[in-house]
Parts: C-alpha cells; structure tokens; sequence
C-alpha cells in the first residue's frame, strides 16, 4: 500500500507509518488499543514539527551514555515498538548488546510468540520475557510478568512507549528509566530518569548514530555526559516549544525549530 502514497505528500512518513501498523495489526502483533496510543502521541509530533528537537537529542545522547555504563541494561518492546522498529532495535542490540525482552499489556502466547518470530528473523537469537518467571511489584495487570534474568535484574530499563504505573515501580525497584514519550506531561516523562520527547523510529535511529559518536569515549567522559545532562530542564524546553507553538497561532510570531 504504501506506493499508493506519493513520497512528495507533506505527511508522508507519518502516513507510511499508519499503514504499518495497521498491517501489523492484521498480523496479530499490534492491538487495536495501541493504534488509539498512537495516535495520540502523533498528535504532540505535529507539535513538535515531526523531527527530533535540540532537547531531543540531548536526552538521547545521555540515554546511551546511561545505557554504556550500565552493566545489565535491557530495553522491553511491546507490539507498536516491534511493528515500528524491530530491525532498527536489533542493530541497536548488535552494537550496545542491550537485551530485548518481550512485555505486553494485552498479553497472549500467541502474541509473544509472534512477536519473538519478528525479531528472530533479524537475527536476534536471545530474547526474554517469552517465559517470564518474575512480577514487578506493586502492578496488578499483565505488565507486571517479567523475565528473572531480563528487566527484572537489570540495572537499567529503556522503556519506549510505556505506561507510567510500570515506569514507576522499576524507579521502586532501584532501576534506572529510560523513556520514549512524546507527551512531556505524562506519568512516564515525569517519572523517568531520561525523557526523550521524541518519536520512536527516529529515536532508535538517533541511538545508533549517537553510539557511534560515543563508543570510544572512557567511563568518566560517558559520567560527565550523564552529569551536566538535566532532565528537568529537558521537559521544561519541550513544554516551551508548546508555548511558542500557542503564540504563534495568536501573534503569528514564528517558534523556534
């Protein structure tokens, strides 16, 4: 379908985007719920002008530096990261040689199986979560499965497109959070130790780049990353950019992009 969309339509990423997860719904990996989820999550990306702002890039840029120095990092998808941005999440398990683990909100056997295949078939042969022997505590829905020898003892978890109760019981658990959310107000923005406001096919993208530019740099060059990075101010540049969007559509003052 996606020749049917000509490449010079102004949406045309977003548009091939939609399609893929509809096809990957038809596949069984991707739930209906999660095209609501993200939808919502492109209505910001408008917001932000459908590209990885300077704030962006900064959270990215200490979330591998995060990821680097951690010593059992692992990175959960569920079905909209798999259908998005599994080959992209493998090359980035190939270079870091953070673990992927499988973890659902609406979970089934056939499902994680499906998705397991998803990733198998780029070449990524140890996947966790398929049989999850652990539970977070404090959750009580299907989230809360996880694998003993995945996010469960891991030391960092990069958590894209997740759902804020999650994001803090690892925080409980002693873990660091790395985040993908694009809405800079939510529970998982504000609870996470690194909020990228940023797109998820654009952000694993940004990954392997930014390794590539750091991968020679000694452990106390990754720490001074990590130090002179601010979260808070992170947030607050994205929530600026939202202000100057608002003033513009009332001043015709033109934001800063």
């Amino acid at each position: 379908m996606n020749d049917e969309i000509p490449e010079t339509h102004p949406r045309y990423k977003s548009l091939v985007i939609r399609e893929r997860l509809r096809d990957f719904m038809e596949k069984g990996i991707v739930v209906p719920e999660g095209l609501i989820a993200h939808g919502r999550g492109e209505a910001f990306d408008y917001i932000f002008g459908e590209a990885s702002q300077d704030f962006a890039l900064e959270s990215e840029k200490a979330a591998i530096s995060l990821l680097m120095l951690s010593k059992n990092p692992v990175i959960t998808v569920n079905g909209n990261v798999a259908a998005l941005s599994y080959k992209e999440i493998v090359e980035l398990h190939n270079v870091t040689g953070i673990k992927v683990e499988i973890n659902l909100f609406h979970r089934s056997d056939e499902r994680i199986k499906k998705i397991a295949e998803l990733f198998q078939r780029e070449g990524l042969t140890e996947i966790y979560g398929i049989h999850a022997d652990k539970e977070i505590p404090g959750l009580v829905h299907n989230r809360r499965f996880a694998d003993g020898n995945g996010i469960y003892s891991a030391d960092t978890v990069f958590i894209p497109l997740e759902d804020g109760d999650r994001a803090m019981s690892l925080k409980n658990m002693g873990k660091k959070v790395i985040a993908i959310d694009l809405n800079p107000f939510s529970r998982t923005s504000i609870t996470a130790d690194i909020s990228i406001i940023d797109e998820i096919t654009r952000t694993i993208k940004n990954f392997i780049k930014i390794y590539e530019e750091l991968k020679n740099l000694n452990e106390s060059e990754l720490k001074e990353i990590l130090n002179k990075f601010d979260n808070k101010k992170n947030k607050v540049d994205a929530i600026n950019l939202i202000c100057e969007k608002l003033r513009y559509w009332q001043t015709d003052q033109k934001p800063h992009l």
